[in-house]
C-alpha cells in the first residue's frame, strides 16, 4: 500500500504544470472540454505510468540491494532535472482533432516526465509495480482531469516557482540516496 500512496503522492506533485497537463489544458480550451479527449489522457496517462511501472520492476529484479537503491537515486535526480527544466511556452495555435495524434503527443511527453521517473523508481523500491502503477496513474490522472475541467484557470498558477521547489527536493533526496548508496554517508 505504501507503494501506491507514494506512487499517488508523487504523481500529483509533479504533474503540476508538467508539458501534459498544460496540452491537456490547451486543447480543452482551444478545442472544448470534449470526453474524447479527457478519456483518450487518462488511457494514454494509464498506458505510459503502466510502462514506466513494469520497466522500473524489470530493472529491479536484476539489481542488488544497494544497486536499487542507485537507481532510485538517479530516477530521482532525472526527475528533478526534468523538474526544473525551462517550460517551453508556444503551444500549436491550430492542435489538431485527431484523438490518435494527440494521444502519439501526450505518450512522447509522458515517458521522460518526472511522475513516469518516479514512478519507475518507486516500482524498484517497492518492489511492488501493480501498486505504484496504479498510485501513479491516479495522481497524473487526476492532475490531467483538473486540466482538463480548469483549463482556464491554470495559467494562473505559479507553476515555476513550484516546479523548482520540487526540483529542489528530489535533487537533495536523490544525492543523499545516492552517496548513501555509495556508502560514504
Amino acid at each position: 500500500m505504501s507503494a501506491l500512496l507514494a506512487a499517488l503522492l508523487a504523481a500529483v506533485m509533479t504533474s503540476i504544470g508538467s508539458r501534459d497537463q498544460l496540452l491537456v489544458a490547451h486543447l480543452a480550451g482551444r478545442l472544448g472540454k470534449g470526453y474524447g479527449l479527457l478519456a483518450t489522457s487518462l488511457a494514454v496517462t494509464a498506458a505510459s505510468t503502466a510502462l514506466a511501472a513494469w520497466a522500473g520492476s524489470t530493472v529491479s529484479a536484476m539489481l542488488p540491494a544497494a544497486a536499487k537503491q542507485m537507481l532510485v537515486a538517479m530516477a530521482l535526480v532525472l526527475a528533478a532535472v526534468e523538474l526544473a527544466w525551462p517550460r517551453r511556452k508556444a503551444l500549436a495555435t491550430e492542435p489538431t482533432r485527431s484523438l490518435g495524434a494527440i494521444a502519439i503527443v501526450l505518450a512522447a511527453q509522458q515517458i521522460t516526465d518526472a511522475a513516469r521517473f518516479l514512478v519507475f523508481a518507486l516500482a524498484a523500491a517497492f518492489a511492488s509495480p501493480t501498486l505504484a502503477a496504479i498510485g501513479g496513474a491516479l495522481g497524473s490522472g487526476a492532475m490531467l482531469v483538473l486540466a482538463w475541467a480548469a483549463h482556464d484557470q491554470l495559467a494562473k498558477w505559479p507553476i515555476a516557482p513550484i516546479r523548482l521547489g520540487l526540483a529542489a527536493i528530489l535533487l537533495v533526496v536523490g544525492v543523499v540516496m545516492g552517496l548513501s548508496a555509495r556508502g560514504l554517508i
